[in-house]
């Protein structure tokens, strides 16, 4: 049975937020407010929690995960930031944005994206995801919550139907979350280019 936790979303209790980090640890698929509405997630590690999350979401591939991280330090980990991709980003963390950049060996080949070898990530400021992030003392796995088949949004854990409740584990609900997706920007190249203007909206750099 899928257990919910109701966490405060701006003074999250420790208790709550390490009982979701240590779910996520052991291998379960959690769903988890983000900075753009709620979300699937798992370990960076986990291929079959990974594969279960494909399967919610009826997804052929693993394109649209993203990588959430718990500052630009850590960012650095998984990620290849030149100076110019680091000025940058120093600037718009945290925030609402995906940033696609060129990957490190320590992310799984199988979350490649195979043309350019890359990978989104997010630094989030959302004060439960980081509280999560930082119990966790590692990187979270994401992709948006979408159940095929159900065309309303799924911004109120207290409405969510069987079909995101029979296929989790985990629900770490703060209250009522309007899905907005983020801006998502490509950095891999010598000129950065919005991929999607969302919350966030387009950095003045690369307004124009």
């Amino acid at each position: 049975m899928t257990q919910m936790l109701d966490i405060h979303p701006k003074t999250p209790q420790p208790r709550l937020v390490k009982q979701v980090a240590e779910a996520i640890a052991a291998g379960e698929v959690v769903v988890l407010p983000t900075d753009s509405g709620y979300a699937l997630a798992c370990r960076l590690e986990d291929k079959n929690a990974l594969e279960r999350i494909a399967r919610i979401r009826r997804d052929d591939g693993t394109h649209h995960m993203t990588l959430s991280v718990r500052d630009l330090s850590e960012l650095g980990v998984y990620a290849k930031v030149g100076n110019v991709q680091f000025r940058f980003l120093k600037s718009h963390i945290p925030g609402p944005y995906t940033f696609i950049l060129p990957a490190t060996r320590e992310v799984p080949r199988r979350l490649l994206q195979k043309k350019k070898q890359s990978i989104g990530l997010r630094v989030p400021s959302h004060p439960v995801l980081l509280g999560i992030l930082e119990a966790l003392d590692a990187p979270i796995l994401s992709a948006s919550l979408v159940i095929p088949d159900f065309d309303q949004p799924l911004d109120d854990p207290e409405q969510f139907p069987a079909a995101v409740n029979s296929q989790v584990d985990l629900v770490a609900s703060a209250g009522f979350l309007e899905q907005r997706p983020g801006t998502v920007l490509d950095l891999t190249g010598a000129d950065f280019t919005v991929l999607r203007e969302g919350l966030g909206g387009v950095p003045p750099e690369l307004a124009g």
